[in-house]
This record gives structure tokens, sequence and C-alpha cells, in this order.
């Protein structure tokens, strides 16, 4: 990981300009309060650890292990440091006339998956021995975060009724940026900075990251979305028809970096 970290900055600088365009977006179509957050976090963030780890090993095979870690490094601090502000902030039941809103809330700032995170980063650096049975305690429960988003949606579509998945303006947009713009933004970057700098990135390296920038959105969106009163249904709508079109994407995406 200490090797690789100066390939960090591609897919950080990727992650800012995607939140950036996407806010563009989102002033441009005028989405309304309850999705915004739900919609940059759809365009940027992904599902890096229910489908990205499985496929990208299923592709390129473990040695392609630490290569994903560098990406999943981007889009986790992304995700619990950024992402989930945007979406705890977008509450429409909010009453934004208070001034209440410009006091700091750390627990919203540094929420437990981002400190876990932390602390996990700690223990690995310094070497620090767990337990056996703490460590397969945790390695229980974090297994089950993912599968238990996922029964959330099926809960939530089953209510919802089959017909409730839809393609419109929002979601049209939302699936564009994530299979479209994010993976675009990225190759952009990555071959705008070897040639100005001259410097070689592994092949592998490359096509982790690109895959990785267009795997579905994350499975917990309408978790999320639930907390900040925001559109449960829409989240719910971008993560399904995201997940099922993933399966035309991937092929499409294989040949795409066949020519980097």
């Amino acid at each position: 990981m200490v090797e690789l970290s100066g390939s960090l900055v591609y897919p950080a600088i990727s992650v800012v300009v995607s939140y950036c365009i996407s806010y563009a977006l989102v002033k441009l179509l005028k989405i309304r309060p309850g999705r915004r957050g739900i919609f940059m976090n759809a365009v940027v963030n992904a599902n890096t650890i229910f489908i990205g780890l499985p496929l990208n090993i299923a592709l390129f095979g473990e040695k392609s292990l630490p290569y994903f870690l560098i990406y999943y490094i981007i889009n986790t601090v992304s995700t619990w440091a950024f992402g989930v502000f945007l979406i705890s902030n977008d509450d429409p039941t909010k009453d934004k006339s208070k001034g209440s809103k410009h006091k700091i809330n750390w627990k919203k700032i540094l929420p437990p998956p981002l400190l876990g995170f932390i602390a996990g980063l700690i223990f690995l650096l310094l070497n620090i021995p767990i337990p056996g049975f703490i460590d397969s305690t945790l390695t229980y429960v974090g297994s089950i975060v993912t599968p238990l988003s996922l029964v959330y949606i099926g809960i939530v579509l089953y209510n919802a009724g089959l017909s409730s998945i839809r393609f419109d303006r929002d979601t049209i947009f939302a699936l564009l940026g994530r299979f479209v713009l994010s993976p675009a933004v990225l190759i952009v970057l990555i071959l705008t900075g070897t040639h100005f700098s001259g410097t070689h990135l592994p092949a592998m390296l490359q096509q982790t990251q690109i895959v990785q920038s267009a795997t579905p959105m994350l499975a917990v969106l309408p978790i999320l979305a639930t907390e900040a009163h925001g559109d449960v249904n829409y989240a719910t709508n971008v993560v399904t028809t995201s997940t099922l079109l993933f399966v035309v994407v991937v092929p499409v995406l294989m040949q795409v970096i066949q020519f980097i």
C-alpha cells in the first residue's frame, strides 16, 4: 500500500471532479430536496465491497487486490467523510432558516464507519495483534452489513412493487453519471497525468481503478436516505437499476479499457 500510495492521486482527483460535476447537474436539473444528496452519491461513490471486490478478483485475479485497495480507500473516505454528510444535510424536514445549521455536528463529520476505518488502518500500520475471537466476531458483524442493506432494499422494493422500478429523468442522469461520467473522468485523468508526468502505471492498476469507478451504487443508500428523511423509493430505484444494468456495463467497459 505504501509503494502504491502515489496512485491515490488519480481516484482522489476523480472523486473531487465528479462531486463538482454532480453538484452542477443537481443545480442544472433542479433536482428536488431529498434526492440531491442521493443523486451526488449515486454518481460519485461505488459499491466496491459487495460487487467491486468479487468482480475484480474474477476479472484480474488475487494479484489485483493491492490495486483494488487503492480505489477502496478513496471510495470509503469519500462515502463516509463527505457523501453521508450530503445526504444528511439534504433532509427536507429540516428548517434551514434556523441558525443551528451552522453548528458543527461531529457525529455527521466523523460517522462510525469512518472512525472504524481509521481505527483499522492504525491497527494495520502499527501491526497491533488482535485476539482471534475478537477478529472473528468483527469479521462476522462486518460481513452482514451489505446483505442486510440488500434485504432492506428488497423490503422497500416489495412494498413499492416491481412496477416502481422506473427510468425517470433523475434516475437516467444518475445512471449516466455512474456508468459513463465517473469512469470517463478517471480515464481522462490517468491518460493526462501519465502523458505529462512521463510515468507509467501498471496496466492492471489502470484497469482495476476504471472498473471500480463504474461499479453500481452504494447498497446502503436507501438506509442513509431513511435516516435523513430523503426519497427512499428513489434511492432504492437507483441502486436496483444500477445493479441490474451493471451486467451489461461490464463487458462494454472491458472492451473500452483494452484501448487504454
